[in-house]
Parts: C-alpha cells; structure tokens; sequence
C-alpha cells in the first residue's frame, strides 16, 4: 500500500489513541501502578490539606508550579532518563485526577 498523507495522518492517530494497546504488559503495568500511587498519595495529600485548614494561599501555587514545572522538563526519549519521568508523569496524571475527584466530591 502506498504511503499517502491521508495514511500517515491516519496512522498518527489510530497509534495516538491505540498505541498503548501495542506495548508490552511491563510497560502497561507500569504506567498503571504510576497512576494509581499518584491518585492514592494525592488523593490523602488533598485530605489532609483540607482537613488542617492552614496555609491554602501558599500551598496552592507551589503545587501548581511544580505539576508545570513537570510537565515542562520532558526528556527526549533517548534519555535515560525518560523513564523516570514517565513514571513521574503518570503519577503527575492520577494527582491531578484525585484533584478533580476531590472538587467533584466537595461539590466545587
């Protein structure tokens, strides 16, 4: 089959939606546990945070400076270290899901 724009772009974006589905069970495996530890520490981060009352004005912006500051300093993928961020990625992705849940909860 020829390799024609229309294809490439199709190819691009069955492997962006289902590209996930040709790794191996290590790599899937891994990216789940990251982003289930993300949202169970977070999600009692978040508990605590709200429970204790203090320092909301400081808290906030530091945390929303670090999760940028993440996703900013993305190694290329021949780094050895882009595993390590990938783990700490994912982890960043269920944090950031336990926020939203917790916002859901609290009705905000």
């Amino acid at each position: 089959m020829q390799k024609t724009k229309f294809s490439k772009i199709n190819d691009r974006f069955s492997n962006l939606l289902f590209g996930f589905l040709s790794s191996s069970w290590k790599s899937k495996s891994i990216n789940i546990l990251s982003v289930l530890t993300g949202y169970f520490l977070f999600a009692n981060f978040v508990t605590k945070f709200i429970s204790e009352g203090r320092n909301e004005l400081i808290m906030v912006p530091i945390i929303i400076f670090v999760l940028e500051l993440l996703i900013r300093i993305r190694p290329s993928e021949s780094s050895s270290l882009f595993n390590f961020w990938s783990i700490v990625d994912k982890a960043r992705i269920g944090a950031t899901y336990a926020v939203i849940l917790e916002a859901f909860k609290l009705g905000s």
